[in-house]
């Protein structure tokens, strides 16, 4: 741990490219808008980009369909615009991380046409397909992750293929060895490109069990989730051994998996120098109340001690071994603000207290575009409002539960994609400065209070808060190479934790209540010392609702001496 590396120094900044800024006007986000924020993204302490699909794509799932990897799709520029972009951003210290979709392509990519249209094609055996039951049923129960069946049958050839996600996104087979190859020159293609290194999309689904089976109903449709089935088989690891060996190995970049589904005491076979990864996006803080079910409309009650453990557990997997990607949005997640606290929270508080964990845990926090401002999620008044794939499928799995059209909106509200994926908030003006045209998707309600505009020039903003945390990491070594100590395990209302390096402990205390509480601590070496909080004072053990405090312990005293 003496000698990091540059990715486990920096800040990501993942880009939703398609809402992110448009420079040309049709009102979809390109890469030659990117490129014109550039120096924001810079100014926030971000040293990587890591962009969602930007490749040729029928768009069913906004571009996690690929139908040519090796190419931009049209609506995002051409190929010279991404190799400006990797250009421009080298020479502000960025590298540009690239989203790998390797678990499925579009229905439209060359290789499924070519599966799909003999029996015997040389692709046949680069997806998976089957014969139907002897009923003429799907070949298992499974369901698919955006519902309905996992299986579409092919009337062409009279076999049905298989598709964790959509009927558009079937599931390459990785049991293949000219799959694996081809996948991996596509990854060294974008390496060749200068890319920085990549996030791994849905790697946890690409090894089949040996025998596909039914499984337990979980669901009125009679089916199970494809989750439980396919997640993390056996014989993974092996296949993403290799991955390694033929793409990463040697190279000064960085790899992120996402892994839904892996548990923290699995991660070391996962990340560091005996895993495939250096860092591995997991879900078990995310999924608090999902805990049960991959329904919407069945979430469980979840309690701060929960989501404490989930994050002190990641913690304390990767102190010796891997190293911890930090983040609370992304694009497949609603907003945090909305998904960590109630209805009534001040947002502003809500979102600096977010923001003080992401940069104080060991780790390299990701930002999710937008997440810097505070963005909230939005609600529109009817499923025909929404674009996400998932939204509709969760909205159509509420009405067979028995909800209400306005229940299961509310669903929809809670927990859809679209909410992380409404236009960047620029400006005050005509479409949030996002565009000149007319937006692909509608703006959230609040661009007017919530922009990067009148942010800048607000001391008190949640972007500057971003700033000045951002300074710290750069500041202090200890919030990059101290150790994690979880304080108060059993409060319900406090996150409190440490971080200790040789003489030094950086005490960090988070109140995710709306309520005052009063703490203690057992006694610390440190003469205390205010670096950061989201109110203006800060009064002796009391945390007010949604209060954030970062203080810095030297020498040997007691956190009651921590003050200003």
């Amino acid at each position: 741990m003496d000698s990091l590396k540059w990715w486990q120094k920096t800040l990501v900044y993942q880009i939703y490219p398609k809402s992110f800024c448009d420079s040309s006007g049709d009102g979809i986000g390109d890469l030659n808008g990117i490129t014109e924020k550039l120096d924001y993204i810079r100014n926030l302490g971000v040293g990587a980009v890591w962009l969602t699909p930007v490749y040729v794509s029928p768009m069913v799932d906004n571009g996690y369909d690929i139908a040519d990897y090796k190419n931009i799709a049209p609506e995002y520029g051409t190929m010279a615009d991404m190799e400006n972009l990797i250009v421009e951003a080298k020479k502000r210290g960025i590298r540009i991380v690239m989203d790998l979709v390797f678990n499925h392509t579009s229905d439209q990519h060359s290789w499924f046409k070519e599966s799909r249209s003999d029996y015997k094609n040389s692709k046949r055996d680069w997806y998976i397909w089957r014969d139907a039951k002897p009923n003429g049923a799907a070949p298992t129960n499974w369901r698919g992750i955006f519902g309905g069946s996992a299986w579409t049958f092919d009337e062409a050839t009279g076999q049905y293929y298989l598709h964790t996600f959509a009927k558009e996104q079937p599931d390459l087979n990785w049991e293949n060895p000219e799959v694996r190859r081809v996948l991996y020159d596509i990854a060294n293609f974008w390496l060749d490109k200068g890319v920085g290194g990549f996030r791994i999309d849905a790697i946890t689904y690409i090894k089949k069990p040996v025998v596909l089976k039914d499984l337990p109903i979980d669901g009125p449709d009679g089916m199970s989730n494809v989750h439980m089935a396919t997640a993390n088989q056996p014989g993974i690891l092996k296949y993403l051994h290799e991955f390694k060996r033929e793409v990463f190995a040697g190279k000064d970049i960085f790899t992120v998996a996402e892994a839904n589904g892996v548990s923290a005491e699995e991660l070391p076979r996962w990340v560091g120098k005996n895993g495939a990864f250096d860092m591995l996006l997991e879900f078990n803080h995310m999924n608090l109340d999902m805990e049960k079910s991959s329904l919407w409309c069945r979430p469980v009650p979840w309690k701060l001690t929960q989501l404490k453990k989930a994050l002190s557990d990641s913690q304390k997997a990767t102190t010796e071994n891997g190293w911890y990607p930090a983040f609370f949005e992304n694009h497949d997640q609603p907003r945090s603000v909305n998904q960590f606290f109630p209805k009534n929270v001040d947002k502003k508080l809500a979102a600096k207290v977010m923001a003080t964990v992401l940069f104080t845990l060991k780790g390299t926090p990701f930002i999710y575009e937008g997440q810097e401002l505070g963005m909230t999620n939005t609600k529109w008044p009817s499923i025909e409002c929404y674009d996400d794939i998932a939204s509709k499928g969760q909205y159509a799995i509420a009405l067979q539960e028995g909800f209400s059209k306005q229940q299961a909106l509310e669903f929809v509200w809670k927990y859809s994609r679209d909410n992380a994926r409404t236009p960047m908030q620029w400006t005050s003006a005509k479409n949030a400065g996002f565009t000149s045209g007319k937006p692909w998707l509608s703006l959230n309600e609040n661009y007017n209070e919530v922009n990067a505009g009148w942010q800048m020039q607000d001391e008190d903003s949640v972007l500057r808060y971003y700033h000045r945390l951002a300074k710290l990491r750069q500041e202090y070594d200890i919030l990059l190479k101290g150790s994690y100590e979880e304080l108060l395990e059993a409060d319900e209302q406090i996150y409190a934790y440490m971080r200790v390096m040789k003489e030094k402990k950086v005490i960090v205390l988070c109140n995710f209540s709306g309520k005052e509480k009063e703490y203690s601590l057992p006694k610390l070496s440190g003469n205390g010392k205010l670096l950061l909080g989201n109110y203006a004072d800060a009064p002796d053990q009391i945390l007010r609702a949604y209060e954030a405090r970062v203080y810095l312990c030297e020498g040997r005293t007691t956190i009651e001496g921590c003050s200003k």
